[in-house]
């Protein structure tokens, strides 16, 4: 029987368990989300024992070297120590430079990080707020042109981050956050290689920075977007993707509505649904798919399904639930 120590307390974990099941059903209160080693949330860091190398999977090396590893994807071998990583190494400290109310339910909201940032659009950072709690957003931002990094923010029933972002996060405040963190983002390659962009709800943050990161590289092959929503409300963008698509005569943008009177100039039918109608044949292209986690899952095996080679697929689900608040010592 493995053993794992965490603060004063030791705990036995059976051979299935992962360290994030062993602290929680102890009643220790730890942050997580994706429970898939995704996300990065529950990140802990080991002061003994080793863990096995896929509990660091994504993780960069200066990190890796230090003992950090994912809480929710590690079963340990062998006896360890854990403790909460120091916010110094893992956090970094932004200034809210606007809110802007952008749909009855979405705002967009930009960040100047106190340090410059290395990113790619497409990534997510992890959003903490004073309390503890913390969330994942997509960014948006394009690295090489703008200034702020920019997250687009749902306001969900019940959710106390989107809520708090939404109604009461204000110009010059100061907020937390970690990352960047995520492998859905655009990588020069072949610069003619169609690319199919899908997404519903806010998972159009990551696709708009991928599509100007794209066009911006100078990538010719063409681009097609398809955002979805069950309602009108929920296409928000449409006139700034319309006047990109205008610009560009290799991006095509399409806005579907998956509920009952359609616009129009909207498509009729779930965005994932339209776009593998258009695209039968999925062979050579390029599919990033964003959004809610039951589309996204159908979408990538509909994908390889038609086509597409699995190394070309890259997919951002988003998970709906508040990750967990987390008292420090």
């Amino acid at each position: 029987m493995v053993e794992i120590r965490h603060a004063e307390s030791t705990y036995e974990s059976s051979p299935e368990e992962s360290v994030l099941d062993v602290l929680m059903r102890n009643g220790t209160q730890i942050p997580y989300s994706c429970k898939k080693g995704t996300c990065l949330t529950c990140m802990l860091k080991a002061r003994s024992g080793s863990v096995p190398p896929e509990a660091q999977a994504g993780l960069k090396e200066t990190l890796r070297l230090q003992g950090y590893f994912l809480a929710c994807i590690c079963t340990p071998q062998e006896n360890i120590e854990v403790e909460f990583p120091d916010d110094a190494a893992l956090y970094s400290r932004a200034t809210v430079y606007s809110v802007e109310k952008i749909s009855s339910a979405v705002c967009r909201v930009l960040l100047e990080p106190a340090a410059p940032l290395f990113y790619h659009a497409g990534q997510f950072i992890n959003i903490r707020r004073n309390d503890g709690l913390t969330r994942s957003y997509s960014l948006a931002s394009v690295p090489r042109t703008d200034k702020q990094l920019e997250l687009h923010v749902k306001k969900l029933p019940r959710g106390q981050m989107s809520n708090w972002i939404y109604d009461e996060l204000k110009p010059g405040e100061h907020i937390d956050f970690q990352g960047p963190n995520g492998t859905c983002f655009y990588t020069p390659g072949s610069g003619v290689q169609p690319l199919l962009l899908i997404g519903n709800g806010t998972g159009l943050a990551p696709l708009y920075g991928i599509a100007r990161d794209a066009l911006l590289d100078g990538h010719k092959g063409p681009i097609h977007l398809y955002h979805g929503s069950r309602h009108p409300d929920g296409l928000y963008f449409r006139e700034t993707l319309l006047e990109l698509e205008e610009n560009h005569s290799n991006f095509t943008f399409f806005s579907c509505l998956s509920g009952e009177d359609v616009p129009s100039g909207d498509r009729a039918g779930r965005a994932e649904k339209i776009a593998f109608s258009d695209h039968l044949n999925l062979k050579g292209m390029k599919i990033f798919l964003c959004g809610y986690p039951a589309m996204v899952n159908a979408a990538q095996k509909k994908a390889y399904l038609a086509g597409a080679d699995l190394q070309d697929i890259y997919a951002d689900a988003f998970e709906m639930k508040e990750l967990r608040k987390t008292p420090r010592d």
